[in-house]
């Protein structure tokens, strides 16, 4: 629904007038279709001001404006709902006003403006991404974008877990059976290689526990003795003690990772500022904890543990501390929320993190909130469901994920596949189908996961997100390709004025989706939800196409009509590019 600040302080005037009451706040809905009108102002919200009938009120208030309000035409009131009907000079003064802005909706941050940081990705460095990361991973580009088209300056972040005893799992998996083997060497990316000796691990320390329990120990006894497991903590102690040789085999497989992450990024269209590394902020938050122990934040056990009680806020007690004075994930995320604050000044931080982690980022936040520091109060964490396929969960261990990169590979040959069937790239040189391919593919993954509210579980689809009908990224290019066709022909009518206009009904319909815009980015980025905007769009482009089947646009028999319908598609043209791209997806200019 478009914005409605000049009519609020006209229906202020109304009240005042007509019933002596000053009321400020009002609220509207879009008309509905049944009903003549572009807006319509909910009376009932109003009655608890002003004693009186509902539609008696409508009609005194409808009046007025009619009287009064140059912009208002025409008005009707059903039950306690006044539906306002607007002029043909105020739609035109108000394409006229979008057309000439350059980035319209758009509002560019300055110095003064909020600075948020938008964490996302955090991979761990003993497997390549998969499908799981590749929501995380467009949800938190697309806030971020959401966030900085809104008005504020934005920092990418992600914090990669790089030590830790499942990293040493495939660095001596790789020590015991690699024989040398590389990324060049072995025509593998370095992360899928790396990722291939975690499941290696796994399947050689399972062997060793079904050995042990032939043997006659128990399940648990066999897991805790096998001899892999023992190497591998063995290693992790002397990765912890700086061993040489352990953290040049470290610092080798995790730069193979590094490079294979940074080719899987470049293609899926994300980016950071800044990476953090587990390895140099594990040990961040000790100083903070023992700070907060003076403080009677945190109380310390019998055995030295140190612990959090949170069960007056209806939580329970969090340890933060263990008693041999290591810390746990938690002491971690203190200390790394403190740190990033001191390197960016921020006032606010988005975590992109599953919804398995809800209880975690619940501690996290009330914790920070009772060490003193204000900015927690703008921490947010943007939980979201789990993507699952037909075939079922994915087992990282067990190597039945959907790679990030095989899965961006299927969608590609799923876009080719349709695209050929539909035979719509006649004319277009290999290079370009290739590249169309790509666009309409990775489009195609992006929206169908992004269009989702983050909160709910998706089963991902892939052969239903490449249809050319309906709800999809395809359908969307496909529109945005059927505007830039027009532009081309239509391109001496872009420069034209009209000064006088009669519309239709199928042109207001797209002029109000198109008001709708700059409210739309700044509610998606007040509910941090990149849903907002992929509904919005498909939204707008339902109301294109139906105004472009059912009016002429070059054919039109009014040059005025011409050059205004041409100005209408280039608007809408431009916004859903801008959507588009506050997605992370690319738009084609042919199809």
């Amino acid at each position: 629904m478009f914005k409605t600040d000049f009519l609020s302080s006209k229906i202020s005037a109304a009240l005042k007038e007509l019933y002596q009451v000053d009321v400020q706040d009002f609220e509207f809905q879009a008309t509905r279709k049944e009903f003549p009108g572009d807006l319509t102002l909910v009376v009932f919200s109003l009655l608890r001001h002003i004693k009186t009938n509902p539609v008696k009120l409508g009609e005194d208030i409808g009046a007025f404006l009619k009287k009064n309000v140059d912009e208002v035409d025409d008005f009707n009131v059903v039950k306690g709902f006044l539906n306002l009907e607007f002029s043909d000079s105020y739609f035109l003064n108000q394409v006229k006003a979008i057309y000439s802005k350059e980035e319209y909706g758009l509002v560019a941050a300055d110095e003064s403006s909020p600075k948020i940081m938008v964490e996302y990705s955090s991979p761990n460095t003993n497997k390549p991404l998969h499908l799981g990361h590749i929501r995380n991973n467009l949800l938190g580009f697309s806030v971020a974008e959401i966030l900085k088209a809104a008005g504020n300056q934005v920092f990418k972040t992600q914090i990669i877990n790089d030590r830790g005893i499942h990293i040493c799992k495939s660095m001596l998996a790789w020590q015991k059976f690699g024989e040398g083997e590389t990324p060049s060497n072995s025509n593998l990316k370095g992360d899928k290689l790396v990722g291939a000796y975690y499941v290696k691990f796994d399947q050689e320390y399972k062997a060793q526990v079904n050995e042990l329990k032939a043997k006659g120990l128990g399940e648990k006894e066999a897991k805790e003795q096998a001899p892999l497991l023992k190497e591998a903590k063995k290693m992790l102690q002397a990765w912890e003690a700086g061993d040489k040789e352990v953290l040049a085999l470290w610092e080798k497989m995790n730069q193979w990772v590094y490079d294979g992450f940074e080719q899987t990024y470049k293609r899926l269209g994300v980016n950071f500022d800044k990476n953090y590394y587990e390895s140099d902020t594990y040990l961040l938050g000790k100083e903070v904890v023992k700070e907060g122990l003076e403080k009677g934040v945190f109380y310390k056990k019998e055995d030295g543990s140190v612990w959090i009680d949170l069960t007056d806020e209806g939580l329970d007690e969090k340890i933060v501390l263990r008693s041999d004075g290591t810390a746990v994930y938690m002491t971690q995320d203190i200390g790394t929320a403190i740190q990033r604050v001191n390197d960016f000044s921020i006032n606010g931080m988005v975590y992109t993190v599953g919804n398995e982690q809800d209880y975690h980022f619940k501690v996290l936040f009330l914790i920070l909130k009772k060490l003193g520091f204000a900015w927690a109060d703008h921490l947010y964490h943007l939980s979201y469901g789990m993507v699952d396929l037909p075939s079922g969960k994915m087992k990282s261990r067990e190597g039945t994920v959907v790679d990030a990169d095989d899965l961006m590979d299927e969608m590609t040959q799923t876009a080719k596949r349709i695209s050929d069937d539909l035979g719509k790239l006649e004319g277009f040189s290999l290079q370009e189908k290739e590249e169309l391919y790509e666009t309409i593919g990775l489009g195609a993954l992006k929206y169908y996961i992004l269009k989702v509210d983050p909160r709910k579980r998706i089963l991902f689809n892939p052969e239903e997100s490449v249809d050319f009908q309906g709800n999809t990224g395809p359908f969307v290019q496909y529109t945005y390709a059927r505007i830039q066709s027009i532009l081309r022909k239509g391109e001496k009518l872009l420069s034209q004025t009209v000064e006088n206009y009669t519309f239709e009904e199928k042109e207001k319909a797209v002029i109000k989706h198109l008001l709708a815009w700059p409210e739309t980015i700044q509610l998606a980025a007040k509910q941090y939800s990149p849903a907002i905007i992929a509904n919005y769009t498909y939204d707008l482009v339902r109301d294109f196409n139906s105004f472009y089947q059912n009016v002429s646009i070059l054919a039109a028999e009014q040059e005025d009509q011409q050059i205004l319908r041409v100005q209408l598609a280039k608007l809408t043209g431009e916004v859903i590019k801008n959507a588009f791209k506050l997605l992370g997806i690319k738009v084609p200019s042919q199809m």
